[in-house]
């Protein structure tokens, strides 16, 4: 990581998506984050302050588009226009997670690509460029005409399952058929076979719907996300009537709707891992919960971008696990 002379030329600056994140980017990168000051009117409108000068300044916004999800993103517009009208030499939009990223394409008549929508909305307001982790489907880089800096958790997460034993003797299972490319990288960096949930009926799961052999093996349950929960909840089902001996859940962004805590709690897992993608509120932790960080990712590609060197390194698979 580079010293703080080196990254003293950079302007940080947090919303109030996930503050925490933020903060921990600017500790690894040994800056302070600048000041700014986000407020909401009674009425819900946003007004923004920026309390230095940026003129010149390369820029980099930490915002993550998660609950609520129109006003996170509506801070992140609203700020990069008063960096752009503010004379910024650059406006970097750091989103760790890239809400309606979902809505990538037409799957009925009538229906928005919401996802594009979003970019151009972003490109419009001033980003120079994005940088973001674990997007829901990768091409949705070509939904921008800036450059997009796609970066990935899973060498995070491979690193914690070999640091911790689990990747002896394991599994990796993809939840559904469209989880699959996911989970056999996780499976190549831990040199593991695959599973796969085959589930084809809505009101039942059991052992019938696992396609691989988990009997007695220890297994990871690798998606992008969970969001409800339900095929999360459904593979640990399965997998345990199949003979399974423990059994993880693992994703990158925890947006834990409805009831999904306390379904992963009493659950067949003996943990659940995610990242801090998104700030997770004090009434969705639970003890089978594990955070980790991915702020050491975003610090080493904030700093790379902002000396003008590639981001290759981050993506070197022996000196991440």
């Amino acid at each position: 990581m580079k010293d703080m002379q080196e990254n003293a030329g950079i302007k940080l600056f947090a919303l109030n998506s996930n503050q925490e994140l933020a903060e921990k980017i600017a500790e690894e990168m040994g800056v302070e984050l600048c000041d700014a000051s986000v407020k909401h009117f009674s009425d819900g409108e946003i007004q923004i302050n920026i309390n230095e000068s940026v003129r010149g300044d390369d820029v980099f916004i930490i915002q993550s588009i998660s609950d609520p999800v129109n006003e996170n993103f509506m801070e992140l517009m609203v700020m990069m226009d008063a960096l752009r009208r503010a004379s910024a030499g650059s406006i970097n939009a750091v989103i760790p997670y890239y809400g309606y990223a979902r809505a990538d394409r037409k799957a009925r008549s009538r229906e928005p690509i919401t996802a594009k929508l979003i970019a151009n909305f972003i490109s419009l307001a001033g980003a120079d460029r994005v940088v973001t982790l674990d997007l829901h489907a990768g091409q949705l880089q070509g939904f921008f005409n800036i450059p997009v800096d796609h970066l990935l958790a899973i060498y995070t997460q491979a690193h914690y399952f070999k640091e911790s034993g689990i990747a002896d003797d394991v599994v990796v299972v993809a939840p559904d058929h469209n989880s699959v490319k996911l989970a056999r990288n996780l499976a190549e960096l831990l040199k593991a076979p695959i599973a796969i949930v085959d589930k084809r009926d809505a009101a039942r799961v059991d052992e019938a719907d696992i396609i691989g052999d988990v009997k007695g093996h220890k297994c990871i349950v690798f998606d992008d996300l969970i969001d409800t929960g339900g095929k999360m909840v459904d593979a640990a089902t399965a997998l345990y009537a199949a003979g399974a001996t423990k059994i993880y859940a693992c994703a990158t962004h925890p947006i834990f709707s409805g009831n999904v805590v306390k379904e992963l709690e009493a659950s067949a897992y003996d943990e659940v891992i995610v990242t801090d993608t998104i700030a997770i509120s004090e009434e969705k932790q639970f003890d089978k919960l594990r955070v980790l960080s991915v702020a050491p990712i975003f610090a080493k590609a904030i700093s790379l971008i902002y000396h003008n060197q590639s981001v290759d390194a981050l993506f070197d698979k022996s000196d991440s696990i």
